[in-house]
């Protein structure tokens, strides 16, 4: 008499057969990425979902780049590059306003955003909570653009050297800006400098606001950005010879631009 193997049975060796073996496209790599993320090529970034049916295909490509200053400030500056994106793709492309890396980081995560430029301090944040693959770097055909942490102070300031700051309030900009926080926290303590505990942090959010902040003597001095203090003199709006520069870092790589890694190839 042929033997019948129960249904329930059946079905409970075959689960467990699923996930001791790995079956089924189960992540058996993804580094630091968040659980949602695969990195089975080891590259870092997290791979291309396995399955076409988790590709995004919107008929709207949405792009921004990091706030560090205010968002209708790039969203001219790139006004030329989303109309090169639209002609190659057949899409439409949208600017997405948004007010912190922390909100361009969680846009991309949630499919909000879909091709963006990460300053250089929220890239790794963008790729490892974000999904984002990052492919470039701004420059031009002789170089890469690289820019500088500056720690500004007023012109007329008792403040004249690094030492000075000792007991003073001071703008970063945000957590995690890398020369307006994360390369002041690193690079400081070498010039005899510790934030939090030589003195007093306020983050201003942008590195704009830190300008305009210690021009207004809201804050005693600021680490900011060189390539925005510069753009915001070229503009006209701030004039620098108002300004004391009392430290200038080594060079470092400017922002990053990708896609998010669930978008159709």
């Amino acid at each position: 008499m042929p033997c019948k193997f129960p249904s329930k049975l059946f079905s409970t060796v075959l689960i467990i057969l699923i996930a001791n073996t790995g079956f089924a496209g189960e992540c058996t790599h993804r580094g630091v990425l968040e659980e949602e993320f695969c990195d089975e090529n080891y590259d870092m970034v997290a791979d291309s979902p396995q399955y076409s049916s988790r590709w995004r295909d919107p008929s709207t490509l949405f792009f921004t780049y990091s706030p560090v200053e205010h968002p209708a400030v790039y969203q001219s500056i790139f006004l030329e590059f989303q109309q090169h994106l639209a002609a190659v793709t057949g899409k439409k492309v949208a600017y997405l306003s948004v007010n912190s890396n922390a909100a361009e980081v969680e846009a991309l995560r949630s499919g909000q955003l879909h091709i963006a430029g990460f300053a250089t301090g929220a890239t790794g944040y963008a790729v490892n909570l974000g999904g984002f693959v990052p492919i470039a770097v701004t420059g031009n055909a002789n170089s890469l653009q690289n820019y500088a942490l500056i720690t500004i102070t007023q012109k007329d300031s008792e403040i004249r050297s690094m030492a000075d700051l000792k007991g003073k309030l001071i703008a970063h900009t945000s957590l995690s800006s890398n020369s307006g926080n994360l390369a002041p926290r690193a690079l400081f303590p070498g010039l005899g400098l510790t934030p939090d505990v030589d003195y007093t942090v306020k983050y201003s959010g942008k590195h704009d606001q830190s300008i305009m902040g210690v021009l207004a003597g809201d804050y005693d001095a600021a680490p900011v950005a060189s390539d925005v203090f510069n753009r915001m003199a070229a503009a006209g709006r701030i004039n620098k010879d108002d300004f004391r520069i009392l430290y200038t870092s080594p060079s470092f790589p400017t922002s990053a631009f990708g896609y998010a890694h669930d978008l159709h190839p």
